[in-house]
């Protein structure tokens, strides 16, 4: 397996360089100027200035190689540097600056991920444990009304978007009830209980919008899983040797029904990080989604594209984590 992952991730590499590649073309064809929200009053030759300041009067291959190497050598050294308080960590050199508010972009995403993981990761981990034993119990039960009523509420939580049951909510649960309140305050700090109960207010419904959609999908896979593993042979052997139902059920079925879960929910897992764009949108939560929201619309291209590259990592990254969970929920699987 030691081989298998090295190798794997020798082949990442050229992965992600093609990847970041592709994605630096596309935003440098893509229509739009950051200086197009600069006052026209500005001179010509001030504002080529700016241009030049900015570092977009070089040559484009020249601006994505220093790019790489601060992406790859410069901001990484810095987050740890902040990380461990260890100063000298930090390489010397110029950072990835944002277009927009002239700072660290590395110094931005660690601002806003805190709001993200905490709506983003914890709808996703709610979602994760409400799936996964609805769908073994109604494969288990199946045609039953308690599986009629799961796949009616996953249908409802897969069919309906974000941008509809979140105002949905806000006009029920904020306007007409007044339980929740319609902005996310991101300046609030939890130090009391009663900010916790601020905090808990201000999450509940932008989580259970995420949550139920999570849910529904992962309850499907869950389900389809398990009924396709019930009908195999080593099934009616384990019923057979006169194991009992939670055994065949818990241990058996369930283990082989993980592996495509498994990979449904490790690829699902770098959306916490990159955030929930519309519901971040919808319920103003301060978070990474509509950090890129905001950046493609200023053609901010460093945040634009620091933002899509640490994206393309964790799906790479969770990808070969999903492969080598396979090996330890199905030892038939061996990668030597």
């Amino acid at each position: 397996m030691f081989t298998y992952t090295l190798r794997r991730l020798l082949l990442a590499i050229p992965t992600l360089l093609f990847i970041a590649l592709a994605i630096f073309l596309l935003l440098e064809l893509s229509p739009g100027d950051p200086m197009s929200d600069m006052p026209l009053t500005i001179p010509p030759e001030v504002r080529e200035q700016m241009r030049l300041a900015l570092g977009l009067g070089e040559a484009w291959y020249i601006r994505f190689g220093k790019w790489l190497y601060m992406f790859s050598v410069v901001e990484p050294s810095h987050v740890l540097a902040n990380m461990t308080g260890i100063e000298s960590l930090a390489v010397e050199g110029q950072r990835i600056i944002s277009f927009q508010s002239r700072s660290p972009v590395a110094d931005i995403i660690a601002q806003r991920l805190p709001q993200t993981l905490w709506v983003v990761g914890l709808s996703y981990i709610l979602g994760i444990l409400i799936a996964v034993p609805i769908g073994v119990y109604s494969a288990y039960r199946q045609y039953s009304w308690f599986d009629q009523m799961g796949a009616f509420v996953s249908m409802v939580g897969f069919s309906l978007p974000t941008f509809f049951t979140g105002p949905l909510l806000i006009l029920i649960f904020s306007i007409w009830l007044g339980w929740f309140p319609i902005i996310y305050d991101t300046t609030l700090v939890v130090d009391s209980w009663h900010n916790l109960g601020l905090q808990i207010r201000q999450m509940a419904m932008p989580v259970f919008v995420l949550t139920l959609y999570n849910a529904a999908q992962i309850n499907r896979f869950m389900r389809a899983s398990m009924l396709d593993n019930f009908t195999q042979d080593y099934v009616r052997t384990a019923r057979a040797k006169g194991m009992t139902e939670r055994v065949v059920v818990l241990v058996h079925v369930l283990r082989n029904s993980m592996i495509p879960v498994v990979t449904v929910i490790a690829l699902g897992i770098p959306t916490i990080f990159t955030g929930a764009i519309i519901t971040e949108q919808i319920f103003r939560v301060n978070g990474l989604g509509q950090l890129l929201i905001i950046a493609i619309y200023a053609s901010d291209l460093p945040m634009v594209l620091t933002l899509s590259m640490v994206f393309a990592i964790l799906i790479v990254g969770f990808n070969l984590i999903a492969d080598l969970m396979y090996a330890l929920l199905d030892p038939r699987i061996r990668y030597d």
